[in-house]
């Protein structure tokens, strides 16, 4: 597993022109065409394009293209927001599109009101007594814009890399450095667990740092568009 470093020479700032062109959804009025084509029609993560962790140890990301599905062994983009989500199904492989028995978008409290620390189904093995696995399964979802796209792109973390996504956060947060201040690289390494068994480990890497300027504009960005989110789905 590589853990990322993050270094003042590793990171390089973007030009300005460069950044308004490849980012043209931070222009002023993005929102505005988004909310006018919208028509008050609910906007939720359901609808985006979703990249899934890969099975298998696969080291290469399948992402959902205007012509079918491309191979892509690094995604990388301006990461606006994330989530925090916990789910469980009363059975461990529910077919998809099957609605969680319970959920929480923020693996605090379930929108039912249930406190997460302290449920059943969120501790080790309570899934099967033979695996350590929890029955109430936990991810990361982030909401990452890619140059030449409009719509951020929904990447969800599994919960085996959770803990390599948080501290690549908090590295950012040692260097002063907001989220959706930087340009992020995400890539896939291959490992395996202790029952021998392969499976994808993802690796964070901040490849370019957004001046004060253009990262406020991401940052605004990022706020309203949740605010739109929040807004359609009320």
């Amino acid at each position: 597993m590589n853990e990322t470093t993050l270094t003042t020479t590793a990171v390089t700032a973007v030009t300005t022109q460069t950044f308004t062109e490849t980012y043209a959804a931070l222009n002023s009025n993005t929102i505005d065409i988004i909310k006018q084509n919208l028509k008050n029609q609910p906007l939720s993560i359901q609808l985006f394009d979703t990249v899934k962790a890969p099975s298998g140890g696969t080291t290469a990301f399948t992402i959902p293209g205007i012509t079918g599905d491309e191979i892509e062994k690094s995604i990388t983009g301006i990461i606006l927001d994330y989530t925090t989500p916990r789910a469980y199904w009363e059975t461990a492989d529910p077919v998809e599109g099957t609605p969680p028995t319970c959920y929480s978008t923020n693996s605090i409290v379930s929108t039912d009101g249930k406190n997460c620390s302290t449920c059943p189904f969120n501790t080790f093995g309570s899934r099967n007594g033979d695996s350590m696995a929890k029955a109430c399964k936990e991810s990361v979802v982030l909401l990452m814009l890619r140059p030449g796209n409009i719509m951020p792109l929904a990447v969800r973390i599994p919960v085996s890399s959770k803990l390599i996504f948080q501290r690549y956060v908090t590295r950012l947060i040692g260097k002063m450095l907001p989220l959706s201040g930087v340009v992020t690289r995400i890539t896939l390494d291959k490992t395996t667990n202790k029952s021998g068994q392969p499976y994808s480990v993802y690796s964070f890497e901040a490849v370019d740092m957004l001046s004060p300027d253009e990262a406020a504009k991401a940052k605004a960005f990022g706020e309203n568009f949740m605010a739109v989110i929040d807004s359609t789905m009320q």
